[in-house]
C-alpha cells in the first residue's frame, strides 16, 4: 500500500480542511511528520485508519464516536487516496464522513463509509472492504504498515498462541489445515472399499473352469451352424435361377398386352401425322407472307387517319401563335418599370428601420432615468452597513477573551467521564457473566470426568480399551465365517479324491454340518453395540476439547476485561486529577465551568457571526452598486448609439417626398404595401417568362406538324405499293403448295396445334411399338420360358424359407452363446481389476487414517506458522545485530516465545522481556520491518510503505543515530518510511517533512519543509 493524499476535516483538533500530500513526501523515501505534543500528529494515522476500516485506534465506533468530531465543527470528513494491489497498480479512495445530529448537537449520526476504485479516469464505488483490498485486518495493518503510538511493541507482547494465529491469518496458513480434507478422503476410501467388496461378491461364481465349458459348447454350435448355412446357400442359388426365369415369363405376358394396345391406337396416330404435316407447311411458307400483308393494311389505315388530323391542326396553330405574340409585347413593357419600383421599396424599408430605432431610443432613455435614483439609494445603504460593522467590531473588542481550547478539553473530559462510567458498568456485568459461564463449563468438565470408568485413567485409554474389545469380537466373527464357508463344501469330500483346498486324498475328520448363523448374528449385534459405545466415548472427547477451549477463551476474555476495567479506573483518576488542578472538585462544578465558558464563547461567536453577516451583506450591496453603475453607463451609451443610427438611416432615403406620409403609418401597413408591390413585380416577371416559354413550345409544335404532314403522305404511298406486291406473292404460294380453299388455309393459320409436342408424341409412339416387338422376340428365344410352371416355383420357395428359418435359429443360439462367453470374459477381467483396486483402496485407507491422526488439532498449521516466525526472526536479526553491534540476536522456540541470545555472556539465552527500553525498541523496530517485508513479498509489490508513530524518547543519542541510519538505508530497498516524532534531532536529520501546528482559532494546520 502506498499513500497518495489524505484530506481531514473536523477530526479531533483538525477544525478546517487540511490536506497531506503524501506523493511529495514519499518521493524522498524517508520523511517525517513533526510537531509539538497535542498538535495533531497522531491524528493523521487515526484519519487513515478511520477512512480504511471505519474506526480509530483511540475511540470505539459506537458510544465514543461523538468525541472524534471537533467541538467547533458540524461534521467530520476524511478522504484517503492510496495505491494497492499487485505492484500497487490500482488506485483507491477510502471515504468516511459523519455529521452532528440536527436536534442534538452532542450526538453524531451514523457515519458513511465507502470505498472507491479509479477506473478509466472515474471513481466507481466498489463493494469490497479494506480487508479485501489490502489483504489484512485492521489489527494486522497496525502491526505491519502503520504502527500507532503506544502499539509499537504489541507484536512482541502478544501471547504465543495469538502470534501464531496472526501468522495464519496474515499469510493464509489455513490452507495447511488438511484434517477435514483428509477425513473426507478417508470416508470416500471407506465407501469405495465397501463398493468394491460388494462388486467382488457378485462375481464370486465366475471362474476359469466355467469359461472352458462355455467355450466348448460354443465350438459345437458353430459347426452345426456352418452345415446349415451351406445347405441354405445351395438352395438359394437354385431358387435365384428359377426366379429370373419367372421374371422373364411375367414380362413377356405384359409385353403382349402392351403390343395389342399400341396396334389399336395406330389409325389415330396416322391421322394426327397428316394434320401435323399440313400445319407445318402452312406455318413455314404461307403464314409469314399473310402476316406481312395484314400488317401493311393496318399501317396504311393508321397513316391515312394521321394525315387528316395534321392538316386540321395546321390552321389552329396560326391563330394561337399570333395571339401569344401580342400578349408578350404587353408584359415586356410592364417589366421595364421594375428598377424604379424596387428603389421605392428600399426607401420604405428604411422608414421601418427608423421607426424601430426610435422605439428602442425611448426605452433606453427611460432606463437611464430609472437607474440614476436606484444607484443613489444603493450607495446610501452601503454607507449605513459600513457604519453598523464598525459599531459591532467595537463591541466585540470590549468582550473578555474566551479560551476555546480549554472549553474543548473540558467538554471532552466530561463526555469521557460519562462514557467511562457507562463502560465500567458494562464491564462489571460482562465480568459476572464470564464468571458464571466459567462455573458452568467446569461443572460440565467434572461431569465428563465422572463418567470415565474407575479402571480407566482417561478418555483416551477408555477409547483404546473399547477398540480392543471390538477387534476381539470381529476376530471371533471372522473365524466363524471361515468355518461356515468350509462347511458349505464339506459334503463334496470323497476319500481317495484330493481336497480342493489342501490337496489331501484322506479326510479322517471332516467338518460336521451344523449352523453357526445364530452365533454370528449375536456377535454382529454385540459389535454394533460396542461401536455405538465407542462413538459415545469419542463424542465425550470432542465435548471435553470444546469445553476446555471455551474455558481457555473465557479465561483469556476475563483477563482482558479486568485489564480494561483497571485501565478505565486509572483513566478516571487521571481525569479528576487534571480537573482538580483547575480547581474543579465535582461534576456540578465541571458543568458550571463549561456553561460559563460556553456563554462567553457563544456571545463572542454571535458578534462574530453578526459582523460576518453584515460584511457579507456589505459585499453584496457593493456588488449591486458596481453592477448598477455599469448598467447606467451601458444605457447612456445605447442612447447615443441609437441617435446616430437614426440620423444615418434618414440620410440614406432617396425619395423623402414619397416616404414622408409613410412615417405616420404603422410598420405593419408599410410592410403590407411593400409585400403587395413585390408580389406584383414577381408576378410580372413570372408571367413574361411563362408566356415566352409557351410561345416557343407552340412554334415548335407548328414546325413539327408541318413535317408530319409530308411524312404521312410519303408513308401512305409506300404502304399502298407494298400491299399490292404482297397480294401477288400470297396467291402464287397458294397455287404452289396446293391450298385451293383460302378459308380453310386461314383456319389452319389459327389452329392451336402444338407442333413440337405432336411430333414428339408421334416419334415416341413409333419407338415404343418397335421396342415392344423387339423385346418380345428376345424373351421368346430365352431357355426355359416354354416349360416354366408357377406350381414348381412356389414349392421351391417354401423349401428355401424352411432352410432359412433353421439357419436363423442356429445363428441366434450361437449369438446368445457368444455374447454369454464375451460377458463371462469381461466379468473375469473385471474381477481381476476389482481385486487389484480393492487391495489399492485398502492400502490408501490405511495411509489416510495415519494422515488424519497427524493432522488433528491443526498440528500441521502450527508447525508451518512456527516456520514463518523463524524466518521472520532471521530477517529481523539482519538489522537487530547491526543495531546492537553484534552483541544480541533474536530466537523463537517451539512454543513461539521470543528469546534473546546474549553473545557478551557466552551466547546464553534469556527472555526478550529482560531487554532494556531502548533495546526493546530496537527489537520491535527490526521485527516490524521484517514483518512489513514479508507482507510486501506476499502482495507482490515493487514498493512498500511503513509508517511509525513513536516518540523515540527511550533511545540515547548513539542508538538514535543507528536507528536513523537503518531507516535511511531502507530507501535503497525500495521502501518508503514515514515517522511521527517530536525529537528535534530527527527533525534536523530528515530533510522532507510536514510540520503540524495547533492554532487556537483554526485548529491543526499543516505546512511543509519544501
Amino acid at each position: 500500500m502506498i499513500p497518495v493524499r489524505l484530506e481531514i476535516e473536523g477530526l479531533y483538533s483538525y477544525r478546517e480542511r487540511q490536506t497531506v500530500e503524501f506523493e511529495t513526501l514519499t518521493a524522498a523515501g524517508l520523511f517525517g511528520i513533526f510537531g509539538a505534543v497535542g498538535s495533531g500528529k497522531s491524528s493523521i494515522l487515526e484519519g487513515i485508519l478511520l477512512a480504511l476500516y471505519g474506526s480509530t485506534e483511540r475511540l470505539a465506533t459506537t458510544g465514543e464516536r461523538s468525541s472524534m468530531v471537533n467541538l467547533q465543527s458540524d461534521q467530520l470528513s476524511v478522504n484517503f487516496t492510496f495505491r494497492a494491489g499487485k505492484n500497487n497498480a490500482q488506485t483507491y479512495l477510502a471515504r468516511y464522513s459523519a455529521k452532528r445530529n440536527k436536534k442534538d448537537f452532542e450526538k453524531i449520526d451514523t457515519g458513511e463509509h465507502i470505498l472507491y476504485q479509479l477506473k478509466e479516469g472515474n471513481w466507481e464505488a466498489i463493494p469490497d472492504k479494506a480487508e479485501t483490498v489490502l489483504g489484512m485486518s485492521k489489527e494486522h495493518f497496525k502491526q505491519t504498515i502503520i504502527i500507532p503510538q503506544g502499539k509499537f511493541r504489541e507484536f512482541i507482547d502478544q501471547k504465543p498462541l495469538e502470534r501464531a494465529e496472526m501468522m495464519q491469518q496474515l499469510f493464509g496458513l489455513e490452507r495447511f489445515d488438511l484434517a477435514a480434507k483428509t477425513a473426507s478422503l478417508r470416508k470416500e476410501a471407506e465407501l469405495e472399499k465397501t463398493r468394491l467388496k460388494a462388486l467382488l461378491d457378485n462375481l464370486e461364481g465366475i471362474s476359469i473352469e466355467s469359461l472352458s465349458e462355455k467355450r466348448q459348447e460354443t465350438a459345437d454350435l458353430e459347426a452345426e451352424t456352418q452345415q446349415a448355412s451351406k445347405a441354405l446357400a445351395d438352395a438359394d442359388q437354385e431358387f435365384r435361377k428359377l426366379e429370373l426365369t419367372r421374371k422373364s415369363f411375367l414380362q413377356l405376358q405384359e409385353l403382349k398386352t402392351q403390343l395389342s394396345t399400341l396396334e389399336q391406337k395406330l389409325p389415330e396416330v396416322e391421322q394426327k401425322r397428316q394434320l401435323h404435316k399440313e400445319f407445318i407447311t402452312a406455318k413455314t411458307y404461307l403464314r409469314p407472307v399473310w402476316d406481312q400483308l395484314q400488317d401493311r393494311k393496318k399501317d396504311l389505315e393508321k397513316y391515312q387517319v394521321s394525315l387528316k388530323d395534321c392538316e386540321r391542326f395546321k390552321e389552329s396553330f396560326d391563330v394561337e401563335i399570333a395571339k401569344l405574340e401580342e400578349e408578350e409585347i404587353d408584359l415586356k413593357e410592364k417589366n421595364d418599370k421594375r428598377p424604379a419600383r424596387e428603389a421605392k421599396i428600399r426607401d420604405l424599408r428604411k422608414v421601418i428601420d427608423i421607426q424601430e430605432l426610435n422605439g428602442k431610443l425611448e426605452v433606453a432613455q427611460q432606463q437611464v432615468e430609472t437607474l440614476i435614483p436606484e444607484l443613489e439609494a444603493k450607495k446610501a445603504g452601503l454607507k449605513k452597513l459600513e457604519t453598523e460593522i464598525q459599531t459591532l467590531e467595537s463591541q466585540a473588542e470590549n468582550l473578555p477573551a474566551a479560551d476555546p481550547g480549554l472549553l474543548s478539553d473540558l467538554k471532552t473530559i466530561q463526555n469521557q467521564l460519562k462514557t467511562n462510567q457507562e463502560r465500567l458498568a458494562d464491564l462489571q456485568r460482562i465480568k459476572g457473566n464470564f464468571e458464571q459461564e466459567t462455573g458452568k463449563i467446569k461443572a460440565s468438565l467434572e461431569d465428563i470426568t465422572n463418567r470415565i470408568p474407575a479402571q480407566e485413567k482417561s478418555l483416551e485409554t477408555w477409547t483404546e480399551t473399547q477398540k480392543s474389545i471390538i477387534r476381539g469380537i470381529e476376530t471371533e466373527r471372522e473365524k466363524l465365517l471361515r468355518k461356515q464357508g468350509l462347511n458349505a463344501h464339506a459334503h463334496l469330500l470323497v476319500n481317495g479324491e484330493p481336497c480342493p483346498l489342501c490337496g489331501s486324498i484322506e479326510h479322517p475328520q471332516p467338518i460336521r454340518e451344523e449352523s453357526d448363523e445364530p452365533q454370528i448374528k449375536a456377535m454382529e449385534l454385540q459389535i454394533f453395540r460396542e461401536k455405538d459405545e465407542l462413538e459415545k466415548i469419542l463424542a465425550l472427547i470432542q465435548k471435553e476439547k470444546v469445553e476446555q477451549n471455551n474455558l481457555e477463551n473465557l479465561g483469556r476474555n476475563l483477563q482482558e476485561k479486568l485489564k480494561e476495567i483497571s485501565k478505565l479506573e486509572l483513566q478516571q483518576e487521571e481525569f479528576w486529577k487534571k480537573l482538580k488542578s483547575m480547581s474543579i472538585q465535582t461534576e456540578e462544578e465541571l458543568s458550571g465551568k463549561i456553561t460559563q465558558l460556553s456563554q462567553t464563547h457563544t456571545q463572542k461567536e454571535a458578534l462574530v457571526q453578526q459582523i460576518q453577516a453584515k460584511r457579507k451583506s456589505s459585499s453584496a450591496v457593493r456588488e449591486q452598486v458596481d453592477k448598477s453603475e455599469k448598467q447606467l453607463q451601458l444605457a447612456q451609451m445605447a442612447v447615443q448609439d441609437l441617435n446616430s443610427r437614426v440620423q444615418s438611416k434618414q440620410e440614406e432615403i432617396k425619395d423623402p417626398t414619397f416616404c414622408k406620409p409613410f412615417f405616420q403609418k404603422d410598420s405593419t401597413q408599410i410592410l403590407n404595401t411593400i409585400l403587395g408591390v413585390e408580389k406584383d413585380i414577381e408576378k410580372a416577371a413570372s408571367d413574361l417568362l411563362g408566356k415566352q416559354k409557351h410561345l416557343q413550345d407552340r412554334r415548335a409544335a407548328q414546325t413539327k406538324n408541318l413535317a408530319d404532314i409530308e411524312n404521312y403522305k410519303k408513308l401512305v404511298q409506300e404502304n399502298s405499293s407494298k400491299i399490292e406486291s404482297l397480294s401477288k406473292e400470297f396467291e402464287g404460294l397458294k397455287i404452289q403448295y396446293d391450298f385451293q380453299d383460302e378459308d380453310a388455309l386461314i383456319r389452319l393459320f389459327h389452329h392451336s396445334l402444338d407442333a413440337e409436342k405432336t411430333a414428339l408424341e408421334i416419334q415416341q409412339f413409333d419407338q415404343k411399338l418397335a421396342i415392344t416387338r423387339s423385346r418380345m422376340a428376345e424373351i421368346q428365344s430365352e431357355a426355359g420360358i416354354g416349360t416354366f410352371s408357377e406350381e414348381s416355383y412356389q414349392a421351391k420357395h417354401a423349401a428355401l424359407e424352411q432352410l432359412q428359418l433353421q439357419s436363423k435359429a442356429l445363428q441366434n443360439q450361437l449369438a446368445i452363446l457368444q455374447e454369454s462367453l464375451k460377458d463371462m470374459l469381461q466379468k473375469l477381467e473385471e474381477k481381476e481389476k476389482l481385486t487389484q483396486s480393492f487391495q489399492q483402496i485398502e492400502n490408501r485407507e490405511s495411509g489416510l487414517r495415519e494422515l488424519e491422526r497427524l493432522f488433528q488439532g491443526k498440528g500441521f498449521v502450527k508447525y508451518v506458522s512456527s516456520i514463518y516466525l523463524r524466518e521472520l526472526c532471521n530477517t529481523a536479526n539482519l538489522r537487530f545485530m547491526k543495531l546492537t553491534k553484534n552483541s544480541l540476536s533474536l530466537e523463537i522456540d517451539d512454543n513461539n516465545t521470543f528469546w534473546v541470545v546474549d553473545y557478551l555472556n557466552g551466547g546464553k539465552k534469556r527472555l526478550l522481556k529482560t531487554l532494556s527500553g531502548g533495546q526493546t525498541f530496537q527489537a520491535s523496530l527490526c521485527l516490524a520491518l521484517a514483518l512489513a517485508e514479508k507482507v510486501k513479498a506476499l502482495n507482490q509489490a515493487d514498493q512498500s510503505f511503513f509508517f511509525l508513530d513513536e516518540g523515540f524518547g527511550a533511545l540515547d543519542r548513539n542508538s538514535l543515530r543507528v536507528v536513523f541510519e537503518t531507516l535511511k538505508a531502507l530507501r535503497h530497498e525500495n521502501r518508503v518510511v514515514g515517522i511521527i516524532s517530536h525529537v528535534e534531532e530527527l527533525q534536523q536529520e530528515i530533510g522532507v517533512f510536514a510540520q503540524i501546528e495547533l492554532d487556537p482559532e483554526r485548529g491543526s494546520q499543516i505546512r511543509y519543509s519544501y
